[in-house]
């Protein structure tokens, strides 16, 4: 079986195992940003409390993470013990059978503490009321903003920005000359990249992926009209080869000084505060993620863990992802690596920490407040039959939001109309709505 990149202990088989010594070996999935490297640069504390556990760690780029994880937790591979989900992936995995109920595990764990997860979190990972994936970060999105830059050119952020205003803002900041992007907005083709941000614009412009008798609607007016004015603001004020820039290019970018808004997920604040290797620090304000036509657009997600049905090494696992979640970790990382690096967004009690609150005071309230208010009552306007606000929580999403999300991004690149983009998306979108509308799905 095919293991790529492993990182940490040696592999010697890939799932549940144990080795000549009796140790228990277990195979973590995760996706590869700067949380799951520090996780990874931690691993000796936890080899410290389970000295007969060893872990093999599977570090990926999100859209080949997802794809190995989904392809072996699908058709029951069992080449892992521990894998890195989210709240799209959860519902519909713990309905199939293919994870692990988490409930008892994390209710029995001495100070494990699940109520204390953030509460529209904690719901999203649930499924018919019980956790089958625990949250090691939980986001919504707002705008990052350089307050210096805003300053200097007489700029001031609205306490809830349009995207009219960040236009305008993008417009006005935008110097090529200097290396310095008006804006930063992901244009790489992924369902989790380019979709994650453009889905929170189709929402608040009035757009929906199907109506609520399950009729593709990307090509209505509303959804065109989202994705003209993101393909046109990247273009014309956004960073250098948009089309190709994910999540972690606009990271490397707002952190080093490079761009002056950066629309994406509230996670971002672990980099772009970390002195250590952010040329930033303390000059950003962060605003509620844009509107147009709703009183608000953030998403909700959580990259969390689950363990597959499949393992052979389920106490195992569960010690792994106990320790990697609890409010122990949160401290770990605080005390280890900096306070700035500490997950946001799964527990409250993260919140109460002194160190962090103090840290985390410019943005700690608009994180909270961005997760709190992140529904589709709230940020859509008209009624759909899926859950998801930057995904259609459906199993056909993977495939469909990646056909589309390779459609935008060659609108972005300029080798396609918008229009193009669109037509050939709802022609995907009605096939997939087919199964629907016959009672399957």
């Amino acid at each position: 079986m095919a293991c790529a990149a492993v990182t940490g202990l040696v592999l010697t088989g890939c799932g549940g195992d144990a080795d000549a010594g009796g140790n228990k070996e277990i195979v973590v999935a995760i996706v590869s940003n700067p949380q799951m490297q520090d996780a990874i640069s931690l691993q000796n504390e936890f080899k410290a409390q389970y000295p007969d556990i060893d872990v093999s760690f599977v570090s990926l780029p999100e859209n080949e993470a997802r794809a190995k994880i989904t392809a072996s937790v699908a058709t029951q591979g069992g080449e892992f013990d521990v894998v890195m989900i989210s709240n799209y992936e959860t519902p519909m995995w713990a309905e199939n059978g293919w994870i692990t109920n988490l409930q008892d595990y994390a209710d029995s764990t001495e100070g494990y503490d699940p109520e204390d997860f953030v509460p529209n979190i904690r719901e999203a990972l649930s499924y018919e009321g019980d956790l089958y994936s625990v949250p090691f970060y939980g986001e919504s999105s707002f705008v990052a903003y350089r307050q210096d830059l805003f300053e200097e050119a007489g700029l001031t952020m609205p306490e809830q920005p349009t995207w009219d205003d960040i236009r305008g803002f993008a417009e006005t900041l935008d110097d090529p000359d200097t290396d310095m992007s008006g804006v930063c907005l992901r244009g790489l083709a992924g369902w989790g990249e380019v979709m994650a941000p453009l889905d929170t614009m189709i929402n608040t412009y009035g757009g929906r992926w199907f109506d609520e008798d399950w009729n593709a609607t990307l090509d209505s007016p509303e959804v065109e009209a989202a994705v003209t004015d993101y393909v046109d603001l990247v273009q014309n004020y956004g960073q250098a080869g948009p089309a190709t820039s994910g999540y972690g290019d606009c990271l490397t970018l707002y952190s080093q000084g490079n761009t002056a808004m950066w629309y994406d997920a509230t996670a971002m604040v672990s980099a772009i505060e970390d002195p250590s290797s952010s040329l930033v620090v303390g000059k950003t304000g962060y605003a509620p993620a844009p509107v147009q036509e709703t009183d608000s657009a953030g998403w909700l997600y959580s990259w969390s863990l689950a363990i597959p049905s499949t393992s052979e090494q389920k106490d195992a696992a569960w010690d792994f992802v106990s320790w990697m979640t609890n409010k122990d970790y949160i401290k770990l990382v605080g005390n280890e690596i900096g306070w700035e690096r500490v997950p946001p967004g799964s527990r409250l009690s993260t919140y109460e920490i002194p160190e962090y609150a103090e840290i985390a005071e410019a943005y700690a309230e608009p994180t909270l407040n961005a997760m709190a208010g992140a529904s589709q009552e709230n940020s859509m306007n008209q009624g759909v039959p899926y859950t998801g606000l930057q995904f259609v929580g459906i199993p056909e999403f993977q495939d469909l939001g990646t056909r589309v999300a390779q459609q935008i991004s060659a609108a972005i690149a300029g080798q396609q109309t918008v229009q193009e983009a669109l037509e050939q998306s709802q022609s995907y979108a009605e096939t997939v709505a087919e199964g629907y509308q016959d009672g399957g799905g």
